[in-house]
């Protein structure tokens, strides 16, 4: 396998600086163009600020690259053939050549095996609505189960069981902490109404929680750390609970299933809230960018401690 690290990332790991790895999957196909671009470009431009060097992580013609330069950046922002990479599709991704944005269960699983402890996006995958009849859930879950990294995020996506995603998250093993919230957020909006058993209100005691996690051992799974979008910055629930409730009405209309049921929903969210699903999208995201770089410049700055 070929894993190239940019100048930049392996120059910050080979003394010791803060690095945080983003997802690239958001620029491919979470954001329309060129807006994706620009979002890529302030999102590390938001690590940068905080003090850390940003790993976006894409597969580029059959290798993995942690870290992208300009070129690169926009290539996964413009190829519309750029695939969609989970965990499970690295290695035919690798073994055709292809190219693709990595997923939160693809991106997590690469940043870990080159060593970042600290991981930026917007929201998880967790367990779909009607899995008792579909067993359908998101393979982020087996990667945070299986693997040492730090996740900032909004929660999961709204459109997902949450109560059901927190439970299964329960079941293997993974710590949730609140940042600043006693409630797990709801990816648009600051709170889904589920509760969370730990909360942080600095990155020192986020790190102090990873410090533990090493020295505790055992089963190598990630830590989560929820951080709510700003209460300003959400969409306004009734208007989110009105559309979510018509787009699950229109996946059933038209049959739509298995991978395409998440994309088809969050489709429907932005466009019929007239974009303002996607600016609350884009707030969360910024807020986590910020947070990581914090943790992770907490946590090379203790290293030794």
């Amino acid at each position: 396998m070929t894993l190239l690290l940019a100048d930049e990332v392996r120059d910050a790991m080979a003394h010791g600086r803060p690095v945080v790895a983003l997802e690239s999957t958001i620029i491919a196909h979470g954001l329309p163009r060129p807006r994706n671009l620009e979002v890529a470009r302030e999102l590390e431009q938001l690590v940068r600020d905080g003090g850390a060097v940003p790993a976006t992580v894409a597969v580029l013609d059959g290798r993995v690259h942690v870290g992208l330069d300009e070129a690169e950046l926009e290539r996964v922002a413009g190829d519309e053939k750029m695939r969609k990479l989970g965990h499970r599709d690295l290695a035919p991704a690798i073994a055709e050549g292809a190219s693709g944005a990595t997923t939160v269960s693809g991106t997590g699983f690469l940043a870990s095996k080159v060593g970042i402890r600290v991981f930026a996006t917007g929201g998880l995958g967790g367990v779909h609505r009607g899995w008792t009849q579909t067993q359908d859930e998101s393979a982020d879950l087996r990667m945070l189960a299986s693997t040492r990294i730090t996740v900032v995020c909004a929660g999961a996506k709204s459109v997902l069981d949450v109560p059901a995603t927190l439970q299964r998250l329960e079941t293997l093993g993974v710590t949730v902490i609140g940042y600043g919230t006693d409630a797990f957020p709801g990816f648009y909006l600051t709170s889904s109404g589920e509760p969370v058993d730990w909360t942080a209100h600095d990155a020192r005691t986020v790190v102090g929680a990873m410090r533990a996690q090493e020295s505790l051992g055992g089963p190598c799974t990630a830590l989560v750390v929820a951080n709510p979008v700003p209460q300003e910055q959400q969409l306004d629930p009734e208007l989110h609970d009105r559309v979510l409730a018509e787009a699950l009405a229109a996946c059933e209309r038209d049959r739509v299933t298995g991978q395409d049921v998440t994309p088809y929903l969050l489709d429907h969210l932005v466009r019929h809230t007239d974009g303002a699903a996607l600016e609350a999208n884009v707030a969360a995201v910024r807020g986590n960018a910020r947070l990581a770089a914090r943790i992770a410049a907490v946590w090379t700055a203790t290293a030794h401690t």
